[in-house]
């Protein structure tokens, strides 16, 4: 088994790189998009152990892309990230039958990375 491969689909660019750059510094094969049709495009050419989503993200529809990351590869795992109390209550959990974890973005990288994984290396 080679790396994790992970997917980031985040709006913030700049947020993106923080945790690409974290994530590349422990090992992990990383692609960055920033809206729906980059991240479609990265699932079409490849799985991934772990997709990091933005659960809000301008002009895309996070649901949308967790949908198809789950129908390319079922044991592909979704952590949203948000910085709002949208699906605070945890529906998301029921909507989405890939999530795995639901996250504020200020979480701290050192904390995205062991979150990645642990769920990429059981995926």
């Amino acid at each position: 088994m080679g790396p994790l491969r992970v997917l980031i689909v985040e709006t913030n660019l700049s947020l993106g790189q923080v945790w690409q750059r974290h994530l590349e510094r422990h090992g992990i094969k990383v692609r960055l998009e920033t809206d729906q049709s980059g991240a479609i495009a990265a699932l079409a050419e490849r799985s991934y152990d772990v997709v990091i989503l933005n659960l809000v993200l301008k002009g895309s529809s996070a649901l949308a892309i967790s949908d198809l990351a789950s129908i390319r590869n079922p044991e592909t795992r979704v952590i949203f990230v948000t910085d709002t109390s949208f699906f605070s209550d945890g529906s998301v959990f029921s909507l989405c039958p890939n999530v795995c974890a639901y996250l504020q973005a200020d979480t701290p990288p050192d904390d995205l990375t062991a979150m990645v994984e642990h769920y990429g290396n059981h995926a």
